[in-house]
C-alpha cells in the first residue's frame, strides 16, 4: 500500500523511540515509525531465486504474442504416457469386437481405434509393507508329532527381498530420508524397521552391486567429455595419515558424457574433484584421444596426471557469469552489457541442440555466430581496465578479472568440437549428495560413504539414463552372479534385455 510522504529526522525518531520504552505510543508516532522502516525495507535489494538475466536486472518478462492460443485446461499436469512404472491393463469391450455390426447405425461395422481411451488411477501405499503367514501346526495327542503347513510357493527362505533393500537405498541416497526418519514412518504403519537394520540391509546389497558401480567407473573413464566438482561432506569417524595435513572432507561428483550417455560417479573422503577424476582415468583405454575436462576454475578440480597423460581443459561460464549477477545490484549497466551478451551465446547453443547439430556441425556453428559476439565481449572487457573506467579491486573489477584470466577455458566451446559451455550437469548431480547432508547431516564412518556413493551413483545415473532405479537395483540383485560375468550387459540402459522372457544368460 502506497503511504502518504512524510518528513522525519534521525533526532525526532531518537525521541520516539526513547518514548516508547516508556509510554505507548500515539498513532502518528507509530505512523511515522512504520513508514521508517517500509522506506528502509524497500531499499533492501529483493531476494533472488534464479540468476535469470530478467529477473537479476529487474526485467518484465515478455507479453505473450496475442495470436498464440492458450493452453488446452483440464487435462492435467501429466498424461497417462507420463506413468511409465504403472501396471497396464487391457479392458476389451464386453460386447463388441472388430467386425461386429454397429448397435447405433445398424448398417456400419465396428473396428479398433489406434489409441484406447486412458485412465489413470492412483492408490498409496507403504514403503515397506510385511505379510505375516500363519503355518497351521497339527500335534498328534499320542505320539507328540508335530506336523507344520508348509510354505507357500515363492515367498522365499530371507526375510528381507531384494526390492527391501532397494526401496530404503532409492529413499535414502535418491530422496534424503534418514533411517531415523523411515523407521519412524515404518514404525506408525505397524511395520518396524530399526535403523541399525536398515543400514545392514543396504551393506550386503552393496557388497552385491559393487560390481556394476565399477563398470560405470570404467566405462566413465572412456567419456569423451568429463565434468566434475565437489562439494563438503561430514564423516564422523575418518581415519587421516599423520602426515595428511588437511582437514576437509568432500563428496566429489563426476559426470561422464559419450556419445549422449551419461554416468555419474561420487565420491567421499579427503580427495578432492581433479583427484577423484585422477584416480578414474587411470581406467582410460591408452589409445583414446585426449578427453575434454569441464569444471570451475578452482585448481583442486584439475587432475595431476602422470606423464604422457593430457585433458583439454574447459571452463564453466556459469561461474564466469555468476560473478556478474552478484554485482549487478551495484553496477547495472556494464552488467547488463555482460549478461545479454552471453545470453546470445546460451541462445545460439539452444539452438544447435534444437538442429540436433553433431559436435563438429555444434562447433562450426558456434565459431560462425558466438565468435563474433564472444571477441566483442572480450574487447569490452579489456577496454574496461585500459580506459580506466573500471577499479580493479571493486566487484565489477573482479568479475572482469575473472572472465579475462580463464579467457581460454570459458571458450573452449569455440576451438573444441563438443566442448559444453558450462558445468551445470554436475552441479545438478551434486544437490544428491547436497540432500543427503541437509537430511542425514553426515556419514558415520567412511564405509558408510562408500556405500552411500555406490547407491548415489547407480540411482542418478539411472536417472540420466531414464531407467527406473528401484527396478534396477532390484533386479541387480537378483541377478548377482549374471552382473559378475559380464557387467557390462547390465548397465541402467541395457539391462532390460537381460531380464526379457526367452532370454539366454
Amino acid at each position: 500500500m502506497k503511504r502518504p510522504r512524510m518528513d522525519v529526522n534521525l533526532e525526532e525518531l531518537d525521541q520516539i523511540i526513547e518514548r516508547g520504552t516508556h509510554t505507548p505510543l500515539s498513532a502518528s508516532e507509530s505512523e511515522k515509525l512504520k513508514l521508517v522502516l517500509h522506506a528502509l525495507a524497500a531499499m533492501l535489494p529483493a531476494s533472488r531465486t534464479t540468476e535469470k538475466t530478467k529477473n537479476v536486472l529487474g526485467q518484465s518478462a515478455a507479453p505473450a504474442p496475442e495470436n498464440e492460443p492458450e493452453p488446452a485446461k483440464g487435462h492435467g499436469r501429466n498424461g497417462a504416457s507420463s506413468y511409465t512404472g504403472a501396471q497396464k491393463v487391457t479392458v476389451p469391450h464386453p460386447e463388441l469386437h472388430a467386425g461386429d455390426p454397429c448397435p447405433g447405425c445398424e448398417k456400419g461395422k465396428v473396428y479398433p481405434q489406434k489409441e484406447p481411451r486412458t485412465l489413470v488411477r492412483i492408490v498409496g501405499q507403504a514403503p515397506l509393507a510385511a505379510t505375516v503367514y500363519e503355518l497351521d501346526r497339527l500335534r498328534c495327542n499320542l505320539c507328540g508329532e508335530v506336523f507344520t503347513a508348509p510354505e507357500p510357493e515363492g515367498i522365499g527362505p530371507e526375510k528381507y527381498d531384494e526390492t527391501t533393500a532397494a526401496m530404503i537405498a532409492l529413499l535414502k541416497y535418491g530422496s534424503g530420508m534418514p533411517f531415523y526418519r523411515l523407521e519412524k514412518l515404518e514404525q506408525v504403519l505397524g511395520i518396524p524397521l530399526p535403523a541399525s537394520t536398515q543400514w545392514e540391509i543396504v551393506e550386503e546389497a552393496a557388497e552385491v552391486i559393487q560390481t556394476a558401480r565399477d563398470e560405470l567407473i570404467r566405462q566413465a573413464a572412456q567419456g569423451e567429455v568429463l565434468h566434475n566438482d565437489d562439494t563438503s561432506m561430514r564423516v564422523l569417524r575418518l581415519a587421516r595419515e599423520p602426515s595428511d595435513d588437511r582437514t576437509g572432507v568432500f563428496t566429489s561428483g563426476i559426470v561422464s558424457t559419450q556419445q549422449g550417455r551419461r554416468i555419474a560417479l561420487y565420491f567421499t573422503g579427503r580427495q578432492h574433484a581433479g583427484e577423484n577424476l585422477r584416480d578414474v582415468l587411470q581406467h582410460r583405454s591408452a589409445d583414446l584421444a585426449p578427453p575434454l575436462q569441464m569444471c570451475d576454475a578452482l585448481s583442486r578440480n584439475t587432475p595431476k596426471l602422470s606423464d604422457g597423460a593430457e585433458i583439454l581443459l574447459a571452463n564453466c561460464m556459469a561461474h564466469g557469469r555468476r560473478q556478474f549477477v552478484d554485482v549487478a545490484a551495484n553496477f547495472p549497466e556494464p552488467c547488463r552489457y555482460v549478461l545479454e551478451t552471453l545470453g546470445e551465446v546460451y541462445k545460439y547453443d539452444a539452438e544447435a541442440r534444437e538442429r540436433h547439430l553433431s559436435p563438429t556441425q555444434r562447433l562450426q556453428f558456434h565459431q560462425q555466430h558466438s565468435g563474433p559476439v564472444m571477441e566483442q565481449l572480450h574487447q569490452w572487457l579489456e577496454a574496461q581496465f585500459a580506459r580506466k573506467q573500471v577499479e580493479p579491486n571493486s566487484g565489477l573489477g573482479k568479475a572482469i578479472t575473472y572472465l579475462l584470466r580463464h579467457w581460454k577455458g570459458l571458450t573452449a566451446f569455440l576451438r573444441e568440437a563438443g566442448a559444453p559451455l558450462d558445468n551445470n550437469i554436475c552441479e545438478r548431480a551434486l544437490k544428491r549428495a547436497v540432500l543427503h547432508r541437509k537430511n542425514a547431516l553426515f556419514y558415520r564412518t567412511l564405509h558408510g560413504a562408500e556405500a552411500g556413493d555406490l547407491f548415489m551413483s547407480l540411482i542418478h545415473t539411472c536417472q540420466l539414463a531414464g531407467a527406473n532405479p528401484f527396478d534396477y537395483l532390484t533386479q541387480l540383485q537378483r541377478h548377482a552372479s549374471e552382473l559378475t560375468a559380464n557387467p557390462s550387459a547390465w548397465m541402467p540402459w541395457n539391462y532390460l534385455q537381460q531380464t526379457q522372457p526367452g532370454h539366454i544368460h
